[in-house]
C-alpha cells in the first residue's frame, strides 16, 4: 500500500512540473540544426506564388510532435505568400491536415482556391505519387470538400511535379520514403520533411545522399524552426516541458539513491 501510494505522489508531481511549464513562459535561446536550416533556408528564398505541397502522412497518435512542426512550416510558407497544396496518404492524417491548414490559413487572411487547396486523401498511396506526375488534377479530380479542382485559380496552373517546388511530407513512418523513391528519380522532385524524433535515424542515409533535401526532426526541430521564423509556438512549450520532466526524473534518481545509501550505510553500522 504504501509502495502504490508512493508511485501516485510520484506520478502527481511529474502531472505538477508538466502542467507548469506549460503555464509559464520561459524565454531560451534554440540553435537551428544544419537541416533545419536547409528547410527553413529554402523556404525562406522561393519566390512568391511559388507552389509547395505539403502531404500529411501521419496517424492521429503523433500530434504532440507533428502539430508544432506543421503549424511552424505552414506559417512559414504564409508569410512568404507561397501557395499550398495539401492532401494526405495516409487516412488519419486527412481531416488533422485539413484542420491545420485551414487553422493557419485563417490566421494570415489567405483565400480558399487562390492561396490554399487541400485535395483530400488518395489510398494506393504509391499508385498517386506517380499519378501525379503525369496530371495531379486527374488523381484528385475533386477536393477533400467535394468540389471539382478545376473550378479554384490555384489548380490552374499546377499541372504536375514541374509545377510544384517542393513536397513537403510530414510523417511518423515510412510514406516520405515513397515520395523519395518514386517522385524523387522519376520526375526529379525536391522532398523534404517533418519527422517524429523517433524516425529521424531512419532517414539519415536519405539525408546524407541528399535524396532527402532537409529535415524538421520533432519537438526540439519545431522549436529550432520556431526560433527561426520568430514566432514561438508548441515547440517552444512543448520543449520546456519535456525538459522540466527530464530534470524531475533526474532529480528523483539522484534523490532515490541519496536515500538507498544512507539506509544502507545505516544497516551497515547495525
Amino acid at each position: 500500500m504504501t509502495t502504490l501510494r508512493t508511485r501516485w505522489i510520484l506520478f502527481a508531481g511529474l502531472a505538477v512540473v508538466v502542467i507548469a511549464s506549460y503555464l509559464i513562459t520561459v524565454h531560451f535561446r534554440t540553435t537551428a540544426s544544419p537541416a533545419t536550416q536547409a528547410a527553413f533556408d529554402y523556404l525562406e528564398t522561393l519566390p512568391e506564388s511559388s507552389v509547395v505541397v505539403f502531404s500529411f502522412d501521419h496517424e492521429a497518435s503523433s500530434l504532440p510532435e507533428i502539430k508544432p512542426i506543421s503549424l511552424a512550416m505552414l506559417r512559414h510558407a504564409f508569410q512568404k505568400n507561397l501557395k499550398i497544396v495539401g492532401l494526405s496518404l495516409f487516412a488519419e492524417g486527412t481531416a488533422i491536415g485539413y484542420s491545420l491548414l485551414r487553422k493557419t490559413a485563417g490566421e494570415y487572411g489567405k483565400v480558399y482556391g487562390e492561396d490554399y487547396i487541400f485535395l483530400g486523401f488518395k489510398p494506393q498511396y504509391i499508385s498517386a505519387i506517380l499519378g501525379m506526375g503525369e496530371s495531379i488534377r486527374r488523381v484528385f479530380p475533386q477536393d477533400y470538400l467535394g468540389n471539382v479542382t478545376d473550378t479554384f485559380s490555384i489548380m490552374r496552373d499546377v499541372e504536375d511535379y514541374n509545377d510544384i517546388e517542393m513536397v513537403i511530407s510530414i510523417a511518423d513512418g515510412d510514406r516520405t520514403v515513397q515520395w523519395i523513391e518514386y517522385a524523387g528519380p522519376r520526375y526529379n522532385q525536391k522532398v523534404m520533411a517533418g519527422l517524429t524524433a523517433a524516425m529521424i535515424t531512419s532517414y539519415d542515409p536519405y539525408l546524407s545522399s541528399r535524396q532527402l533535401y532537409a529535415v524538421v526532426g520533432g519537438l526540439r526541430g519545431a522549436a529550432e524552426y520556431e526560433t527561426l521564423l520568430g514566432k514561438r509556438g508548441g515547440g517552444n512549450r512543448g520543449m520546456l516541458a519535456q525538459s522540466s520532466a527530464h530534470i524531475y526524473v533526474i532529480a528523483l534518481v539522484l534523490i532515490g539513491n541519496i536515500i538507498y545509501f544512507r539506509n544502507r550505510k545505516r544497516r551497515g553500522r547495525g
